[in-house]
């Protein structure tokens, strides 16, 4: 329980991957690692009120030096109102495993939901085979039929159907379980022959990818730590200062692109200890970039720090085209020594955009305020 007590700020240390908040069982706010958004305003409250905040762990990287990726709620967790501090002294802590056990013994009502919750149903089959089931009309969540679980779901895509193998299938009565995190635009699912694997959504993304980020550049007060050109081509490129530079914050700025157009683009950022090995992206969140694509593509800037050269941060191209320079910061989560950095340029054939040619790297405590 929380007091009485005008608006404030529910602030955690870390949320990760998802936190839904609610008040007395009304949803506040949502906070999001991949934005740094781990703020939630509380609206006044007249009478003590119970603060309830669920969240979900999207599973952990298992390779390299990101294996040690905690998952959970981390302190402290801090409500402020003006000057006040209070941090509540007692929680109760309640693990939804999503084991076989759990989902068989979840108890039931009639009637439709809001927010985050278990829906059930039933559907007839006269034969069994294999199908694909079309969720593209739910949220964000996973699925069980017959008490075998399918797998994840994101409206966002690019996968809006799964695969349900024809054996775990029976004729008769079949039951369906769907653990809706967000809330379905239509409660409707239907079996498909032809799986739909590449449709991305973006826009229904339920924490906005386009972040203001409530910040200042001060890169004025900086000076370059190194400049450079980048040659072409798909493959990494490592780059270690004439002298280490120690900072909380690492500012990647690109002047112009090798196609000569005014897009900038990173498939992965890692940095480099002063004697060349890799630093962990562990508490590594965006501090600030000044432009990225999430209209027409996930373009955004937590793809350059997220493990993955599959995807890229991309700046924008489809309602806007602002030109270079261009400025991805990252918040390293302490002050560390960075000897240099790899860059991997947007992968893909020769014609792809946004490969970096000039730029500068700036590291400091203070390149944002």
């Amino acid at each position: 329980m929380i007091p009485a007590g005008p608006e404030a700020i529910l602030k955690v240390g870390k949320a990760n991957d998802f936190a839904w908040v609610f008040v007395d069982g009304r949803q506040v706010g949502i906070m999001d690692t991949r934005y740094n958004r781990y703020t939630v305003k509380l609206p006044a409250r007249t009478a003590p009120a119970q603060l309830d905040i669920l969240v979900e762990a999207m599973g952990r990287i298992n390779f390299g030096p990101e294996m040690h990726n905690r998952k959970g709620l981390h302190g402290p967790v801090e409500i402020t109102a003006g000057q006040a501090a209070i941090t509540p002294g007692q929680w109760s802590i309640y693990c939804l495993d999503l084991s076989d056990a759990m989902v068989a013994g979840l108890t039931w009502k009639s009637g439709k939901a809001n927010g985050p919750a278990f829906w059930r149903g039933t559907f007839t089959l006269d034969k069994t085979g294999d199908t694909f089931l079309d969720v593209s009309s739910w949220g964000k969540g996973v699925v069980w039929i017959n008490g075998h679980c399918m797998g994840r779901f994101w409206n966002i895509g690019p996968t809006q159907t799964m695969y349900v193998p024809g054996p775990w299938l029976k004729t008769g009565k079949n039951e369906v379980i769907v653990l809706d995190m967000l809330g379905p635009q239509e409660a409707t699912l239907a079996g498909v022959t032809v799986p739909v694997l590449d449709k991305l959504r973006p826009e229904l993304d339920f924490s906005s990818k386009k972040t203001e980020y409530a910040v200042k550049l001060n890169l004025e007060a900086s000076k370059p730590v190194h400049s450079g050109t980048f040659t072409d081509g798909v493959n990494a490129q490592d780059v270690m200062f004439t002298k280490p530079a120690t900072g909380r914050q690492f500012c990647f700025e690109s002047l112009s692109a090798l196609d000569g157009k005014a897009y900038a683009a990173i498939a992965e950022l890692d940095l480099m200890t002063p004697d060349g090995k890799p630093i962990a992206h562990t508490n590594w969140t965006i501090a600030y970039v000044d432009s990225e694509e999430v209209i027409a593509e996930d373009g955004s800037a937590m793809n350059a720090i997220n493990g993955q050269t599959a995807d890229f941060w991309h700046t924008e191209w489809k309602n806007a085209q602002p030109g270079h320079p261009h400025r991805l910061i990252i918040d390293l989560g302490g002050s560390t020594a960075v000897g240099g950095f790899r860059y991997t340029p947007r992968q893909g054939d020769a014609n792809v955009g946004g490969r970096i040619k000039a730029y500068n790297v700036y590291v400091g405590d203070t390149l944002v305020k």
